[in-house]
């Protein structure tokens, strides 16, 4: 896996072997190099100088990626304790850590934490795993828990088999984006 473009254009995050889960489980399903040029296409007029969170980070290319192409701020969540760490140790190596922080929890708990203490965010991007409801449970916290800034974006990755919201409260799906199974839900506060 390479960073595609930015400051780190063409630095080697890691193999997916590095990212496995528990006991060593394979689930992993990094996104596409084509999908992440596609994220950062929709995403490019909301980059610059922003704060950026990647939830379900899995290896964390989508975050390494984002502060390559300038997000000042970058913020992991992974529930997968190894992928966590692996997270921790590739951003060190490429000297992201003063721009970075990884968290090892869960979704849910992180979400209603950073409600409570202010955080919030210019580009919220989730890629849960395909055959999970989480995309039905993150949605209704994100708008709850207040945590997208006014102008901000929320991308979802999902199968094209996954019906997303048309809204849900303040949040309002402006487009959908199909690259084979891969469907990217861009959502903003209506």
């Amino acid at each position: 896996m390479r960073i595609s473009s930015g400051e780190l254009k063409g630095r080697k995050i890691g193999k997916k072997k590095l990212f496995a889960g528990r006991g060593g489980k394979d689930d992993l399903r990094p996104t596409s190099a084509k999908v992440r040029e596609a994220i950062f296409d929709i995403l490019r007029n909301n980059l610059a100088g922003a704060s950026f969170l990647d939830l379900y980070a899995g290896s964390g290319t989508v975050g390494i990626e984002a502060a390559s192409r300038g997000a000042d701020r970058v913020i992991f969540v992974e529930a997968v304790r190894s992928r966590a760490k692996a997270i921790d140790e590739i951003t060190g190596k490429l000297a992201l850590t003063g721009r970075t922080r990884v968290y090892c929890e869960r979704i849910e708990e992180f979400l209603k934490r950073s409600s409570r203490s202010g955080d919030r965010f210019d580009v919220i991007f989730a890629d849960p795993p395909y055959d999970s409801e989480e995309i039905d449970k993150i949605l209704p916290l994100i708008d709850e828990y207040g945590i997208l800034n006014d102008q901000g974006a929320v991308l979802i990755e999902h199968t094209r088999k996954k019906k997303v919201p048309e809204r849900i409260a303040a949040l309002l799906l402006k487009k959908q984006y199909r690259y084979g199974d891969t469907m990217l839900a861009l959502y903003r506060k209506s």
